[in-house]
């Protein structure tokens, strides 16, 4: 599907028209939705055992500060964080394709749409895509340096290396262009400074951060990515230039390599929960899914993906003025985080979790394919407010993951990993405008 200048400028300005919007999907005929999967509400868990224990900020800012005044690593100071992305002359850029460009299954009725990635990142066996973010999330305005920005988190096939993709999607009806950049852990001090890639089991670095990069969300300057019992912690005014080199992450003979990515961003620190795969718990669950949420105070959304239903999503609070969890430490970069709600999810196979304020929306199995080990089925969206039994709101994506809500255009996002190796890719990134009631 392409998107015409009509629906490019109706996205734009849905703030603005909140309340004609409204009207004007209450005047929709819709299908009926069918009930999820458990006919049983979002229930309320006791979090007061849920915590976060923050860890390694210290060691790993001291790393960072080093390799930069080394100048081993390009470091941009004094920038916008992730502007040197969009310099003039910079190269390394992947144009992907504007619009839905595969079958999506989504209610038309909800002014769906999209992008998708080239033609590598859309059938790489390699590389999947799991979490998504964007400039709604980093700032309230819904844009960053003026343009409208998204991130995906990728892991590689072992999840010994992980990477982000950041998208310019300000011109919906051009072909957005986006840029690989490995996530990698710093770690040591002064000449002996250097990093590992995210998920290099060999790192120095402690605690160990895993590679499977699922759940991402961006928050002010810093960047969370969710990988089981860990919530790792990214600065995006570090972002580092490096040269390109496959077989090479880290700093080789005074070079600053990230494999064949052309950036690095590294990691500042983590909160988690447990070893990273370790057995989830209901008091130590897995962290999968991240979305923000920000009606009433700040807090990233967690949820826990399982084969099937009663998984936990939790609130996490957030510190506005750091842009880090909030600690009960002397600053955030220390001390626990204490969950301040959860609840108890029916849905199947839940892979993605974000709230509008009202209703909570889950990715995951749709109830007459509860079950299923069919990979090309869709997914679907489903809804519900707390206390009350989740509903389709409409079909999705096969293998539908992470969501991500924007509160200045009343829309949701997602993004599905499905890839199809040998012919046409299945992978998209998708929005729509779901009704307010």
């Amino acid at each position: 599907m392409t998107r015409t200048r009509t629906t490019t400028t109706r996205w734009r300005s849905r703030a603005a028209a909140a309340t004609v919007s409204a009207l004007g999907l209450l005047g929709l005929t819709l299908t009926a939705a069918p009930p999820a999967a458990a006919a049983t509400p979002v229930a309320p868990m006791d979090a007061t055992k849920m915590r976060l224990t923050a860890s390694g900020f210290t060691e790993r800012w001291a790393a960072i500060n080093d390799l930069e005044a080394s100048g081993k690593v390009t470091s941009f100071p004094g920038r916008t964080a992730l502007s040197p992305l969009f310099d003039p002359g910079v190269t390394g850029g992947v144009t992907g394709t504007s619009g839905l460009c595969h079958t999506s299954n989504l209610n038309t009725a909800y002014s769906i749409g999209g992008f998708c990635w080239n033609k590598e990142d859309d059938v790489s066996s390699t590389w999947t895509p799991q979490g998504f973010t964007g400039s709604h999330d980093a700032q309230p305005t819904g844009t960053w340096d003026g343009k409208y920005l998204y991130i995906a988190s990728w892991h590689n096939a072992d999840d010994t290396r992980a990477r982000i993709t950041v998208v310019n999607n300000s011109s919906p009806n051009v072909a957005p262009v986006y840029h690989r950049i490995l996530l990698v852990d710093p770690y040591g001090s002064g000449d002996a400074a250097g990093y590992r890639a995210v998920g290099d089991r060999t790192s120095p670095a402690l605690p160990r951060p895993g590679g499977h990069a699922d759940g991402v969300t961006w928050y002010g300057n810093k960047l969370f990515v969710a990988t089981g019992h860990q919530i790792q912690v990214y600065d995006l005014r570090h972002l580092w230039k490096t040269t390109r080199d496959a077989t090479r992450v880290g700093v080789v003979d005074g070079t600053a390599y990230s494999g064949d990515h052309d950036w690095a961003l590294p990691m500042i620190g983590m909160y988690s929960n447990g070893a990273y795969g370790a057995a989830c718990t209901d008091t130590a669950p897995c962290l999968t899914s991240l979305s923000l949420d920000r009606t009433g105070t700040d807090s990233l959304i967690t949820s826990e993906a399982g084969a099937t239903g009663g998984r936990p999503l939790v609130r996490w609070p957030l510190n506005a003025t750091d842009a880090l969890l909030d600690t009960d430490g002397a600053d955030n970069h220390t001390g626990e985080v204490q969950a301040s709600a959860a609840y108890r999810v029916p849905v199947w196979k839940v892979q993605g979790a974000a709230t509008d304020g009202t209703y909570y929306y889950f990715s995951g199995e749709c109830p007459e394919y509860a079950g299923t080990t069919d990979s090309d089925v869709p997914y679907c969206i489903h809804r519900a407010k707390p206390g009350e039994a989740p509903h389709v709101l409409t079909k999705a994506p096969p293998l539908t993951q992470n969501l991500s809500w924007s509160p200045a255009v009343h829309r949701l996002w997602g993004i599905n990993e499905r890839a199809n190796y040998s012919g046409p890719g299945k992978r998209v990134v998708f929005t729509l405008n779901p009704p307010y009631n």
